[in-house]
């Protein structure tokens, strides 16, 4: 039997419950159980997955849909993930199928377990180009980033070589947390209204943290499924990488900043990727962007006494110890700050003094 909690609207929702000093207000203030539900508006369901890292769970969005339900996102392809789903198949959601399975970004905690799923229930998988063929590339290819022309890359900006051999293998690990991707999918692309038991979610994309990442916005039920683009309480990882290194990832994400709280109306319902759901999109963009803002007075201050390389400013930015797996990510979103940066005037590039390259004020 279904296992569901009482749906909860925002009528006296500022009296229920206290907005957080951020401004956010979280109307359900526990997540749900291994196996169970939470009906987060009418006919849409929020499940939690765990995940075997630092952050340790996924959410999952289920919309009923006809005579079952659209599904979005998956948790990572490893075994005890395909038990959850298994348990949600035979308690909550027993009786019912996967009508369609709609994938936001191609990272493993979001399309890992597409491939079975799909497979398993005889579901298609929907997803946006990017997503698709981004998965596809890593799961074929896991050991591209090897090349000596990437290894390179981190090395001439200041990673010692046991870091870069962290990051340069990243996509051995990528593999083992990735099913196999069905061999068709449908694409999903912004602008895209998509019918899903019988109201209308537009579809929206966003840069930054993973490219031409879904979200979904359904005003009838006062919701915006917004992946990993808007968290409540922490930054998602902006990244620059070796295959795209003067990207800038971050000025991207500050463009979604802007874009989301004119698109979506105050009051929307936020359902994230990770951790709780909120109220408050609005306040949360201008959070996040000032988060973003003060990270680049961090590097303006370093840099104002001398020219550093990227990876002398990772502890600008990160003040805690960091092994090689966190400090791989540190390294390339303290890039994405410089490159953004870059962009703007605000650095450039000195003079080389040896092998490392190194950034200082433009002025």
């Amino acid at each position: 039997m279904a296992c569901y909690e009482p749906c909860r609207h925002c009528s006296g929702l500022t009296k229920l419950h206290a907005p957080d000093p951020h401004g956010l207000i979280f109307p359900f203030p526990e997540p749900p159980a291994p196996g169970q539900l939470i009906e987060v508006a009418p006919g849409i369901f929020w499940a939690r997955i765990a995940l075997p890292f630092r952050l340790d769970h996924v959410n999952i969005y289920l919309i009923e849909d006809g005579d079952g339900f659209a599904v979005i996102d998956t948790g990572i392809g490893d075994e005890a993930t395909k038990q959850a789903w298994l348990a949600l198949m035979a308690g909550a959601l027993a009786g019912k199928r996967l009508t369609r399975l709609f994938v936001t970004h191609f990272h493993p905690d979001h399309i890992g377990l597409a491939g079975w799923l799909c497979e398993r229930f005889g579901t298609p998988l929907l997803t946006s180009q990017t997503g698709y063929l981004g998965c596809l590339n890593i799961s074929l290819s896991p050991g591209a980033s090897e090349a000596p022309v990437y290894k390179q890359f981190y090395q001439r900006h200041g990673l010692s070589a046991e870091v870069t051999q962290v990051v340069s293998t990243l996509g051995h690990g990528y593999l083992r947390q990735v099913t196999p991707l069905p061999p068709t999918f449908t694409r999903v692309v912004a602008g895209d209204v998509l019918r899903i038991g019988g109201r209308d979610f537009f579809v929206l994309a966003g840069d930054g943290h993973a490219p031409e990442q879904l979200m979904f916005h359904c005003p009838e039920a006062n919701v915006f499924l917004a992946a990993d683009q808007i968290l409540a309480k922490i930054t998602p990882n902006i990244s620059v990488w070796a295959v795209d290194a003067e990207g800038d990832p971050l000025g991207l994400y500050l463009r979604s900043l802007r874009a989301l709280p004119q698109a979506i109306p105050p009051g929307t319902l936020v359902l994230p990727g990770h951790q709780l759901p909120f109220y408050g999109l609005q306040e949360r963009c201008a959070a996040l962007a000032a988060h973003h803002a003060e990270r680049c007075r961090l590097i303006a201050g370093a840099v104002a006494k001398g020219p550093h390389s990227v990876a002398e400013l990772v502890p600008v930015m990160f003040t805690r110890p960091l092994d090689p797996h966190q400090l791989s990510f540190a390294f390339s979103e303290v890039f994405a700050h410089v490159n953004a940066m870059l962009r703007l005037g605000e650095l450039r590039w000195a003079e080389p003094q040896g092998e490392i390259m190194k950034v200082m004020t433009a002025g």
